[in-house]
């Protein structure tokens, strides 16, 4: 099977951070029966999806990095969306609004995949991936084979998924939309995008998206703001000026740049409301001792 492969490749350019040091192989499937191989072949990887909710580290990661970007196939039929896991969110969400189906809204302004968005649980505007998803297409770890799960046994929640435990990769999904007017769905789309260019940075101000999780029943933004975290920056890294809860690459910033802004925003919010804020972003690769140790403090339960 001859699957495209790239060796000590530079992976920032790939992320929506524009930071990331070398990785030793680069695999890039273009179908499933490829991704499966590799999932059956290789002991040790990363699987990413756009790379836009990562942190990759500025001193690389000497192992293997699968991109889905490849896997992109999706198809309508009636209410029923059929994806995988590679296809971006925005252009499944005009593809549903053509077809007069609601419920893919919310993700016109997202950069990730299918893949992560299931992942992690997207949502926003009060809607979420989960909401209309019937089935999922899963790489089992353990057995080796391709199994099927139902949305009841996903555990869903805020900004989680049973795929967060490591034992399930998504190949695709099965969702079930509803039909409405193309125009009413187009309009609100429109509001979504707009109400994201008011407040969040684009992709022209490399970031990786929310940068903390909303503790239960409060906001990440709000609680940064009241704790001066607009303030916050460095040389190469700063929190958005519009939005609290989000840090641009100013140009030339390494993870550690990053990281120790973060540490900067979870110790405002820390000091002031004694909120420990869990962190969104997944930092990924080797990491220098100030990065081990801030690490230790930012992702206690959840990154070693």
């Amino acid at each position: 099977m001859q699957i495209e492969v790239k060796e000590n490749v530079e992976i920032k350019n790939l992320t929506t951070f524009k930071i990331g040091g070398k990785v030793g192989k680069l695999y890039l499937p273009k179908n499933q029966q490829e991704l499966v191989y590799l999932l059956k072949e290789l002991d040790n990887y990363i699987l990413l999806g756009n790379c836009s909710n990562v942190l990759f580290s500025s001193q690389g990661y000497d192992g293997n990095v699968i991109l889905t970007t490849g896997l992109n196939y999706c198809e309508i039929r009636g209410n029923i969306v059929i994806a995988e896991c590679g296809v971006k969110g925005p252009m499944l969400s005009q593809k549903a609004a053509e077809a007069g189906l609601s419920g893919f809204e919310f993700m016109i302004g997202f950069p990730g995949t299918i893949g992560g968005e299931v992942y992690m649980n997207a949502s926003a505007h009060g809607q979420a991936i989960s909401d209309h998803l019937v089935r999922c297409c899963l790489f089992d770890k353990k057995t080796k084979e391709i199994i099927y799960k139902d949305k009841n046994e996903m555990n869903f929640g805020y900004r989680s998924s049973a795929l967060q435990k490591n034992d399930y990769i998504l190949l695709g999904a099965e969702f079930e939309l509803k039909k409405g007017s193309t125009d009413e769905i187009k309009a609100l789309m429109e509001r979504n995008l707009n109400s994201r260019k008011d407040i969040q940075p684009n992709l022209s101000h490399p970031n990786a998206g929310s940068v903390f999780k909303n503790p239960e029943n409060d906001s990440a933004g709000r609680l940064l703001e009241k704790a001066g975290g607009k303030l916050l920056n460095n040389q190469n890294a700063k929190v958005w000026e519009k939005h609290a809860n989000f840090i641009v690459n100013r140009g030339g910033a390494s993870s550690e740049d990053i990281l120790n802004l973060m540490l900067q925003m979870y110790t405002a919010v820390k000091e002031k409301f004694t909120i420990e804020l869990i962190p969104e972003i997944i930092f990924i690769g080797d990491k220098t001792k100030e990065e081990e140790q801030i690490c230790k403090i930012i992702y206690p339960k959840i990154q070693k």
